[in-house]
C-alpha cells in the first residue's frame, strides 16, 4: 500500500534567534499550529543562532538520516578565559594572559585539529549518561566520565584576530562539539579559550539562507505555512548524504 502525506509531513527550516533550546523552538510550532508530531534535527544551544531543521508529521522518521548530515558553522571566540562549560554561558574557570599571536599564528594551532579525531564531549552537554542528559549532572555539581567521539573537522578557518577575539568558520562531521574545539584550541596556546558566538549556517543541502526567523514562522497562517514545508518526498531525496557544500 503507498502511503499518502499531507502537505505538513515534511520538513521547515528555521533561523533560530538567541535565546530559546532547539526544543524550545520546537514546542512553540507544535502548540502555535496545533501539529501532533513536530522534531528537530541536531541541537543548537540557547546562545546559539542559524539553521535548525525542524521535521513535521511523517518527516521525524527522516530525523537519523537529517541528522547524519555534515555541518557548517561561523563564530567568535575569545582567548584568555577558560569557563565551564566551554561558551560563554559557563563560569569562568580559569583567566590567563594571551601571548602574542599573529592571526597566521593563530590559524597554524587550528590547522592541528584538522581531520579524523577523537573528541571529548564537554560535561555541560545534551550527551546521554545512563538515560540522563550531561548538563543535568552538572548542574548537580557531579562530572562522569565521558566517552570520546569520533569525529571529522574539514576546515577550521580564522578570518580575523584582534586579542582576544578571533572570528572564525568550521566545517565538519555531526557530533562535532564547536565548544570542545576553541577550548581545546585554547588550551594549545596556553592561555584557554571559550566559545562567545555561534552561528550555524548549513547543514548537509540545507542552509540558513533557506530559514525563516522563528517570529516569522509564527506570523504565518496554516496555509502559508504549507508553502514553506519542503514536501517528504523532496526531503527523502535531499536527505541522501552528500558532502556539506564549502566543506
Amino acid at each position: 500500500m503507498i502511503p499518502t502525506f499531507t502537505p505538513l509531513d515534511g520538513a521547515l527550516l528555521i533561523d533560530k534567534p538567541v535565546g530559546p533550546t532547539s526544543h524550545d523552538v520546537v514546542a512553540r510550532v507544535r502548540r502555535h499550529f496545533a501539529l501532533k508530531k513536530v522534531g528537530h534535527c541536531g541541537t543548537l544551544d540557547p546562545n546559539a543562532t542559524g539553521l535548525l531543521i525542524l521535521v513535521l508529521g511523517r518527516a521525524t522518521r527522516l530525523s537519523d538520516r537529517l541528522m547524519s548530515d555534515d555541518k557548517i558553522y561561523q563564530g567568535t571566540l575569545k582567548l584568555g578565559e577558560s569557563t565551564s562549560s566551554y561558551d560563554a554561558d559557563g563560569e569562568l574557570t580559569h583567566s590567563l594572559p594571551v601571548p602574542l599571536l599573529t592571526l597566521g599564528e593563530l590559524q597554524e594551532v587550528a590547522d592541528t585539529f584538522l581531520g579524523d579525531q577523537m573528541q571529548l564531549p564537554p560535561m555541560v552537554s545534551a550527551v546521554k549518561q545512563d538515560g540522563v542528559p550531561l548538563y543535568k549532572l552538572a548542574r548537580r555539581g557531579v562530572e562522569v566520565e565521558r566517552k570520546e567521539r569520533f569525529i571529522h573537522v574539514y576546515t577550521f578557518h580564522l578570518d580575523h584576530y584582534e586579542e582576544p577575539l578571533a572570528s572564525f568558520r568550521v566545517a565538519c562531521t555531526k557530533g562535532t562539539y564547536v565548544r570542545s574545539l576553541v577550548h581545546d584550541l585554547g588550551r594549545k596556546v596556553g592561555c584557554g579559550a571559550h566559545l562567545a558566538t555561534l552561528r550555524r549556517l548549513a547543514s548537509g543541502k540545507f542552509n540558513v539562507d533557506q530559514a525563516l526567523t522563528l517570529d516569522r514562522v509564527l506570523a504565518l497562517t496554516p496555509a502559508e505555512l504549507e508553502r514553506h514545508v519542503i514536501p517528504i518526498l523532496k526531503l527523502a531525496e535531499l536527505a541522501r548524504p552528500t558532502p556539506v557544500p564549502g566543506a
